[in-house]
């Protein structure tokens, strides 16, 4: 369906006039309408709070309006100040009498001190007598806090909340948090007070003032879901949400708003998801492929090990849809370790098996450089390709990962934008690999997104493995039917990250998930500790690697830059390397990082692996697809600078055989984010506990945006705790669109979606 526009410059908001082929004939505007009215078109905001608004993101009307309160002071629950319970935490609402400045002084010099008389708001109508009686009045002291000066003076009622004590007998309180209700200019009368965020220098007052004026100028709002799913949840109506979210009469019709309201935005996400599902499944011929080939039972027999139940349910999972002829799109979540990569293996050895080519990607080309050979390995153990020699102890060099290994089953190929290499050539150029892409010689591909490009063609591509890592959306999904001839690829995606239900539904509610809930045998678990960057604690830690050495295991050293950075205060994997060699100089001592050449990384990965090097002191160029089973102690430098996710991953690198394995985490956790992350860490081992955590911490603006762009309009919906309203947004949006595929009959919601989820569902629209 073709986006409908409308010219919504050349009407004002104020003059009530309905936008032609965006809304019906009827009077109203519709959200997406709104969103293209500029925040100038509300009264008393000129160019000047305009620009500063638009700083905080608000640029339309319907940004204004999605500036929900974040909190609500109910006035009946609000008590006099002859019944505030002294030494206890209180609410008052009051209005400010005077103000002024006694001269005060503490132990470490001159305080300033601001006192600030109020009294119960109703005595401005009782008349100045009543007013000066007893306990009708109370005192609040300020200490440095200038501020208040500004934002306290007479006439104006504000929420003041904190403990209550007693001096000589009056009430009183001491630096209490501030709420204002109203100023002297403008009374509020409400019996629940909407407290909205102040925005530069509009204050929570303006601010309502301005959301008052823009729910005066574009009501009634239209509604885009249909009545039948609004009376079969009981929501109000839309016009009535907004309304009562910024002024309800009750505390009930502000919940009953908001519940509304945040099925409007999961619900939104929800039908742009099943559109996806419909036009990538439905729409979409597939190519018809067989997991129980020759090929792919020559490897899994081949193996040194059994795969666990866990892999063998997913693999039949995935030959399910392998074989049904509609194009494949799912998830493969496991914790790290699990033993996902050998599943996607299968998969790409199933395309391959039925005549096809697989390709996979990784998100960096390190990472892809990485897998290669992690493939080229995997091969190998599984009788397809003959053992691949490498540097052994001593540093005689046999061979070379990345050069040919003879006579091969499967020929892998590797191709970034800066390094080419295949397992069946001697030394390829970029150009080489690229033609045998285009001409199906290379059987199966590994490089970065750059894969789904234009410019690189396969024959017939059947499989694409995806390494997610949050950052393959759908609409570059949509780009791959043009990589599998006239048939749409079928598709897996990997997470190393166990997902927290409501995020799957969300971030990956297109996809149908597998699960490998179950680990190899013989893994044994990580303990974790966080150790203070002081000299004391990097004396523990490297008394850590000594001990584990002795005993005959290795050790991981991780930083996270390969530069030096005053700005940031990391040490550099380098100077690093050369400290713990000084420090430790008995032990053999090895450096990676990504900018190494691939031979340089192949030589030193060969020696670790060996148990030639006891440390190896690396970037997180590790952080995936390296088993070292006698690998048992990880200690992370600057631990604060990583993210849970990367930290996870990294842990998973040691306590990988029969030997137990310690993290170290070095961390000057300054902020109180770093001080979670690093608690969090201490805490579990759980990727799913951790997951929910990260959210909670970064929250899930920031945990979307990198993937869809979407999930950055939920301002109400919390992905943790509205798992409810997330079944019921699903359950909805699928009925819908089963009936509805293209909206045809919901032009308005067809338009929202467009106009509020942005560029990553755009591609839905195009005819």
């Amino acid at each position: 369906m073709a986006n409908q526009t409308v010219d919504k410059g050349s009407r004002a908001l104020e003059r009530g006039s309905s936008p032609q082929n965006s809304e019906p004939s009827g009077p109203g505007r519709s959200l997406a309408y709104l969103q293209d009215v500029s925040v100038e078109r509300v009264r008393n905001i000129g160019p000047r709070l305009a620009g500063m608004l638009a700083k905080s993101g608000v640029r339309s009307v319907a940004d204004l309006l999605q500036h929900f309160p974040h909190r609500y002071l109910d006035r009946s629950l609000v008590v006099p100040i002859a019944e505030l319970p002294i030494d206890g935490e209180a609410t008052l609402i009051a209005e400010v009498v005077r103000t002024y400045r006694p001269r005060a002084s503490g132990r470490s010099g001159p305080r300033e001190m601001l006192k600030v008389t109020v009294q119960d708001p109703h005595l401005r109508r009782s008349g100045p007598d009543r007013a000066l009686g007893g306990i009708q009045r109370m005192e609040i002291t300020f200490f440095n806090q200038p501020f208040r000066g500004r934002q306290l003076h007479p006439g104006v009622v504000a929420a003041f909340s904190g403990k209550v004590t007693t001096f000589r007998g009056r009430p009183q309180m001491t630096n209490p948090d501030v709420e204002l209700v109203s100023s002297d200019e403008e009374s509020f009368e409400g019996k629940v007070v909407p407290v909205h965020s102040a925005v530069g220098e509009m204050t929570p007052v303006r601010i309502r003032s301005a959301v008052q004026n823009a729910l005066g100028r574009a009501r009634p709002i239209l509604d885009p879901v249909p009545r039948s799913i609004l009376e079969k949840g009981d929501f109000m109506d839309r016009d009535q949400a907004f309304a009562n979210i910024h002024f309800p009469s009750s505390m009930d019709h502000a919940r009953e708003a908001r519940r509304r309201l945040v099925f409007d935005e999961l619900f939104r996400i929800q039908v742009a998801l099943a559109l996806t599902r419909h036009r990538l499944v439905e729409e979409q011929e597939g190519i018809s492929q067989r997991l129980e080939c020759q090929l792919v039972t020559d490897f899994l027999d081949g193996l040194p090990y059994d795969l666990t139940g866990a892999q063998k349910r997913v693999l039949e999972e995935i030959g399910e849809d392998l074989e049904s002829g509609r194009p494949m799109h799912r998830l493969l979540q496991g914790e790290v370790g699990s033993g996902k990569t050998v599943v996607a293996l299968a998969t790409l050895l199933a395309a391959v098996g039925s005549g096809n080519q697989g390709a996979i990607m990784a998100p960096t080309e390190v990472l892809a450089e990485q897998l290669y050979l992690v493939l080229r390995e995997m091969l190998s153990q599984g009788g397809l390709s003959p053992p691949v020699a490498r540097p052994q102890v001593g540093g005689r060099h046999i061979g070379s990962l990345f050069q040919a290994a003879g006579s091969v089953t499967v020929r892998v190929a590797l191709l970034t934008s800066s390094r080419a290499a295949a397992n069946y050539l001697g030394n390829p150029g970029r150009s080489r690999v690229q033609e045998d892409v285009a001409a199906g010689e290379a059987q199966i591909v590994v490089g970065t997104h750059s894969l789904i490009q234009e410019r690189i063609r396969f024959r017939r591509l059947g499989v694409v493995v995806v390494d997610e890592q949050h950052r393959f959306g759908v609409s570059q999904r949509s780009t791959l039917k043009h990589k599998g001839a006239d048939r749409q690829p079928d598709l897996l995606i990997m997470t190393a990250t166990p997902i927290p239900r409501t995020l799957s539904m969300t971030l990956y509610g297109d996809l149908v998930l597998s699960t490998i809930d179950q680990m190899p045998p013989g893994r044994s678990p990580v303990k974790t500790r966080v150790i203070d960057k002081t000299p004391e604690g990097l004396d523990a830690a490297y008394q850590a690697i000594r001990t584990e050495v002795a005993r005959g295991r290795q050790a991981f050293v991780i930083c996270p830059l390969i530069e030096d950075s005053e700005k940031l205060a990391v040490q550099s994997v380098t100077s690093q390397y050369r400290e713990i060699t000084s420090v430790l100089p008995d032990l053999t001592i090895d450096l990676m990082h990504g900018q190494l050449s691939s031979v340089d990384k192949e030589g030193v990965m060969a020696r670790f692996r060996s148990g030639e090097t006891d440390v190896l002191v690396s970037t997180t160029v590790i952080e995936v697809g390296i088993d070292i089973p006698n690998a048992t102690v990880m200690v992370i430098t600057d631990a604060q600078r990583f993210g849970l996710s990367q930290l996870h991953q990294l842990r998973g690198r040691v306590g990988r055989g029969r030997h137990p394995g310690r993290c170290l985490l070095v961390a000057d956790a300054a902020t109180p984010d770093s001080a979670r992350r690093m608690k969090a860490m201490a805490r579990t081992t759980d990727g799913l506990e951790l997951a929910r955590e990260d959210l909670r911490i970064r929250g899930q603006g920031a945990v979307f945006g990198a993937r869809q762009s979407g999930m950055g309009d939920l301002r109400l919906a919390d992905i943790l705790r509205d798992l409810s309203a997330m079944k019921r947004a699903k359950r909805a949006a699928d009925i819908l669109v089963e009936s509805d595929p293209y909206l045809h009959q919901h032009p308005l919601l067809a338009e929202e979606i467009a106009e509020v989820l942005g560029d990553d569902v755009q591609w839905l629209f195009d005819s």
